[in-house]
């Protein structure tokens, strides 16, 4: 038995699941980018006081952005300066600080296990309320379906953390002539976390989108 869809039902699948893709894809590039500075700053540079602050002011600036993307594809274009969405941005970056707070206080693998818990924990709640926060339409499911996504990043970021503290390995390539200079490609395993952790958040901001769109 064959089932026929009319064409304008196909073509409004087609464009929300490439909506989706593509904003999943800008989501995960700004948090990508934003905790992966704020991450480079605080523990694999020297942690100081002004590199704890800029890297507060980056994860800030990195969540707003994410954020207003979930908000602008859901929803109708609005102010993304708002105090409560403002609020919302910065309970983000908080959360980022409480997880590596965690995961050092407890320390060795405990601690990524304990810190990547917290994580999925808090995220689930923060995305929830980004939910509330940026987007118009009702969460379909209940709080229980953040869960995933949540899990899917802080999957992400304990691997990033675990190739910082437990691998140590560095790959460089044999000089490589560019005009006068010679050029050396150096890859670290912080690097390679740095690339599965974005990987992981567009998986979790893709779930996401699928969920949110959906008629």
């Amino acid at each position: 038995m064959s089932v026929f869809r009319p064409p304008g039902v196909l073509g409004r699948t087609t464009r929300r699941r490439l909506v989706g893709v593509g904003a999943a894809a800008s989501a995960a590039a700004a948090e990508a980018v934003g905790v992966g500075a704020w991450f480079t700053l605080v523990v694999v540079g020297p942690r100081t006081t002004s590199t704890a602050l800029a890297g507060l002011g980056i994860l800030f600036c990195g969540s707003l952005l994410r954020a207003g993307v979930f908000g602008a594809t859901t929803s109708a274009p609005t102010d993304p300066l708002q105090p409560r969405r403002l609020a919302a941005a910065l309970a983000l970056a908080g959360t980022w600080h409480l997880w590596l707070l965690v995961a050092e206080v407890v320390g060795g693998t405990s601690g990524l296990v304990a810190g990547g818990a917290v994580l999925t924990a808090v995220l689930a709640g923060q995305f929830v309320l980004e939910r509330r926060v940026f987007g118009s339409r009702r969460p379909r499911g209940g709080p229980v379906h953040a869960v995933g996504p949540a899990l899917l990043v802080a999957v992400g970021a304990t691997t990033l953390l675990a190739a910082t503290w437990f691998i140590d390995w560095t790959v460089t390539t044999a000089p490589l002539s560019v005009g006068p200079r010679s050029l050396v490609v150096r890859i670290e395993a912080f690097q390679v976390g740095l690339v599965v952790f974005a990987a992981f958040a567009f998986l979790a901001q893709q779930r996401r989108f699928q969920r949110t769109l959906a008629p």
